[in-house]
């Protein structure tokens, strides 16, 4: 029995990002608003816009935080995790958009679930997620990724927002 070189090496890291998905976005946007938020007592009904908007932001949220995930192990052969991060600078994907799409992720599933559970206490607990993992980015993300990656960061700073995702539209130079 064969098996290729790089088999092994691919299985181990897709077993980390599961691993790690399970750990920090499971821990944050599932077990919190599950154990202490009333999440697990929500019943959505079909016929309300709220529970269909929290819906949409948990299934958008998750497909969004699964599509940086994949990211980070094809491109930058690591994970979400800052003790097993990508070995290279991710700047594909999401993130060619925006900075930050896999805490933005998460936000939008916690605000689903706030909008599900129409808990103003999963509300206050959405903010201050953001404001922590603002934080947590501005004072630990940030300058470790421009220790790490030098001047390629600091060009790709210049070119994408931290927040706010922006779209460009591609021109071909013709006049219209």
């Amino acid at each position: 029995m064969t098996t290729e070189p790089g088999s092994w090496s691919s299985a181990w890291l897709a077993l980390r990002s599961l691993l790690w998905t399970i750990l920090l976005p499971g821990f944050f946007a599932g077990y919190v608003p599950w154990r202490f938020f009333g999440l697990g007592k929500a019943g959505p009904h079909v016929s309300s816009p709220t529970d269909l908007a929290g819906l949409l932001c948990i299934g958008l949220g998750a497909a969004l935080l699964a599509a940086c995930i994949v990211e980070f192990a094809r491109s930058g052969r690591g994970t979400l995790s800052p003790v097993d991060p990508p070995r290279h600078l991710v700047v594909g994907g999401l993130y060619r958009h925006v900075r930050n799409p896999m805490y933005l992720s998460v936000t939008i599933i916690v605000l689903g679930e706030a909008l599900l559970t129409w808990s103003s206490a999963l509300g206050v607990y959405w903010v201050i997620w953001f404001l922590g993992a603002n934080l947590f980015v501005i004072g630990y993300e940030e300058p470790t990724l421009r220790r790490r990656f030098g001047a390629s960061y600091d060009e790709y700073t210049t070119q994408v927002e931290r927040w706010v995702p922006r779209f460009r539209v591609r021109s071909t130079g013709a006049r219209q």
